[in-house]
């Protein structure tokens, strides 16, 4: 039998424990490979996330670089700009509506008379121009309508009425600022002026000739109008004031804006001339009064 296997036999007797060991070298290096191979793997997703973060990186820094950063001042360098605030003057409404309503009196009339001459008039001029409190009836302190004024201030008006017998003239003559206002204050009249004849002295709607043919007619007690329409009147001769006994200011009333009559400044204009065109001297002379209503 020995014989039979030959030389082979004897190789293979003699390499086993050859090939053990280099089976359990194979088994011992396998782990290790495997090892090897794990770290390999972990470096390489370590390599991937390190090169992605540096894209990252460069991608941010680009965008900083082509975006200038706004630079924002220090407080200390801010410049401060102060805005000048412009003043709003004040008007004639705005004053008057702050403040409470007061009745006229004889001083203010004087003061505004004394104003708008102090330019025109010399010293002497004005002080011939003063009015003394002789001049005045009593004002109206805003109780009163304008029939009960007038009953207060005119008590014998029912002998005045029947006295007067002259044609283009009145007795009573009542200043307001409008047509709409005058209306408003014949309708006033009503409980006064029992049987005097009432006359509308004003521009709308009706010419001056009308107005002086009118007065031309017969005897008229009342006239109730603005200081434009009454002037006119009066330098065409349509209107005479030497019967003129009672001159009485609608001073208190206020328009939609509060302005008096004497605030607005063409019916001031009137009414200075009016004063001019025989009421001042009439005044002097003692014929005439002058009432605040």
């Amino acid at each position: 039998m020995g014989d039979d296997l030959g030389e082979e036999w004897w190789t293979h007797e003699g390499n086993s424990d050859v090939s053990e060991v280099e089976a359990e070298e194979h088994q011992e290096e396998q782990p290790t490979e495997k090892a090897n191979k794990k770290t390999k793997a972990e470096k390489r997703k370590t390599d991937t996330k390190e090169a992605v973060k540096a894209k990252k990186k460069k991608k941010n820094e680009q965008k900083e670089s082509v975006t200038p950063q706004k630079k924002e001042p220090a407080d200390d360098q801010t410049p401060k700009v102060k805005r000048k605030r412009k003043k709003k003057k004040k008007t004639i409404t705005d004053v008057l509506s702050s403040t409470e309503p007061k009745p006229g009196c004889p001083s203010d009339l004087q003061g505004l008379i004394t104003q708008y001459f102090s330019d025109k008039r010399s010293v002497i001029e004005q002080e011939e121009l003063k009015l003394h409190d002789s001049f005045f009836l009593s004002s109206n302190d805003l109780t009163h309508s304008l029939s009960s004024y007038l009953k207060q201030v005119c008590p014998k008006w029912a002998k005045i009425q029947k006295q007067h017998t002259e044609k283009s003239s009145v007795v009573l003559l009542i200043v307001c600022s409008s047509a709409l206002r005058t209306i408003e204050l014949i309708k006033q009249l009503t409980t006064f002026k029992g049987e005097a004849k009432a006359i509308k002295l004003f521009a709308k709607h009706i010419k001056v000739e009308e107005q002086v043919k009118l007065l031309q007619k017969g005897v008229t007690h009342i006239g109730v109008g603005t200081p434009g329409r009454i002037c006119a009147l009066i330098e065409k001769e349509g209107l005479n004031v030497c019967a003129l006994r009672y001159l009485v200011l609608d001073w208190n009333w206020r328009d939609q804006k509060l302005r008096r009559m004497v605030d607005i400044p063409e019916i001031k204009l009137d009414f200075m001339k009016l004063l001019e065109s025989g009421v001042l001297s009439g005044c002097k002379e003692g014929k005439v009064k002058i009432g605040l209503f």
